[in-house]
């Protein structure tokens, strides 16, 4: 039968919940890197025991972990963080890595600067273990080809003439989305807090904005090329070049790798969330966790609702079966949301409350794994057969 992990990222360390096929009963491994903010965990759909995470901490910097036996042991592949000579005195990152994701740019030559501060998303790579992206703040995208030994920038994009319009959003300037698609190796789309998304069909060399059709009232011109703080991004393996958008203020489709995006919220409470996800098998399902902005950001009514969509967007329909429905005052992040790829499909997500829910009857009915997490700040699953 079937195993289930699922990669759970939070304020005070990571943790890893397994499951059989069933998805009933879990064990909880944690927490790992103990109160370091793990921001991300990811596990390689080439090596299901190749995973990465993200340690973070304030005072030390950013580490990169990796565990090549499915989360059992894990290894500093680049070596710890290191006081770097000649660091200017009182910035905060003191800490880097050399050589690394951590590597300290404090000028890039143009008239921004640039400060690394973390990394918030691992992307590996469909087909080699050893491959992985990173997405970090400031807004950049780096590689690595070794395992996380090392990492090189692809500068293209952190270089692209509108990157001095790009503005940090609530929480920080980062680039927490990296879809690769898996029927054309060469294209990487992206999504950056608060500058869009943009799309290279070159391996990452150059750059174009993808953000036809969104439109803002939180920046000066509301239908400029940049400048839009989404918050998170989503597409099925079968289909990539549809993709579905969840905006600070709408939910949105593209059919042609972002060419052009079409609002799909009519229907929901607000279009107003953070995560957003599509069904394993079917990709017109998509799934939403709407959050009221005006009050806090947490559930509307106080009432904790998943909705799904089975035809695109054209529909809603809220998901309440095993969910609090008062008194609910948590949030749901953007990387907290997952799906597992069971021929019946769960669906994940964590909260800021410290819940793991899990339905694995693609969304009827929800069971909470754990309750009482730190603050959960992403989910991943892998589904291991």
């Amino acid at each position: 039968m079937a195993k289930i992990r699922v990669l759970v990222g939070t304020k005070k360390g990571g943790f890893i919940l397994t499951s059989d096929g069933k998805r009933k009963n879990w064990k909880v491994q944690g927490p790992l890197f103990t109160n370091w903010e793990v921001y991300h965990m990811a596990g390689s759909p080439a090596d299901p025991n190749r995973l990465y995470a993200s340690q973070t901490s304030g005072w030390f910097g950013q580490v990169i972990q990796r565990s090549s036996d499915g989360g059992k042991t894990w290894e500093t592949p680049g070596g710890g963080p290191t006081v770097q000579d000649g660091m200017p005195k009182g910035e905060a990152n003191k800490f880097v890595y050399e050589g690394k994701v951590g590597q300290h740019l404090w000028y890039d030559g143009s008239s921004r600067n640039w400060e690394f501060k973390r990394v918030w998303h691992l992307e590996p790579s469909h087909d080699d273990p050893d491959v992985c992206y990173a997405g970090v703040e400031d807004a950049a995208l780096f590689k690595t080809s070794d395992g996380a030994r090392t990492w090189k920038e692809l500068p293209g994009l952190r270089q692209h003439a509108t990157a001095s319009k790009w503005n940090p959003g609530a929480g920080g300037m980062c680039l927490h989305t990296i879809l690769l698609d898996g029927k054309n190796p060469k294209r990487l789309i992206v999504a950056i807090s608060a500058a869009g998304v943009f799309r290279s069909d070159d391996s990452g060399k150059t750059w174009k904005p993808a953000n036809k059709g969104l439109t803002s009232d939180y920046i000066p011109d509301k239908n400029a090329e940049v400048g839009y703080c989404v918050h998170k991004l989503a597409q099925h393996p079968s289909n990539p070049d549809t993709i579905f958008m969840q905006l600070h203020g709408g939910v949105l489709r593209t059919d042609d790798a972002g060419g052009l995006w079409k609002p799909i919220a009519k229907g929901l409470p607000n279009d107003f969330g953070f995560p957003i996800a599509v069904h394993a098998h079917d990709p017109e399902t998509l799934y939403v966790i709407p959050i009221d902005p005006m009050q806090g950001r947490v559930p509307p009514e106080g009432k904790l609702r998943v909705f799904r969509s089975k035809d695109g967007g054209k529909n809603w329909k809220g998901m309440t079966k095993g969910l609090p429905q008062e008194n609910c005052f948590v949030n749901v992040l953007r990387d907290a949301m997952a799906v597992d790829t069971m021929e019946e499909c769960g669906v994940y997500f964590g909260t800021t409350g410290g819940q793991v829910y899990v339905s694995a009857d693609g969304g009827d009915s929800w069971d909470a794994i754990v309750q009482h997490l730190p603050h959960v700040l992403s989910v991943e699953v892998q589904t291991i057969k």
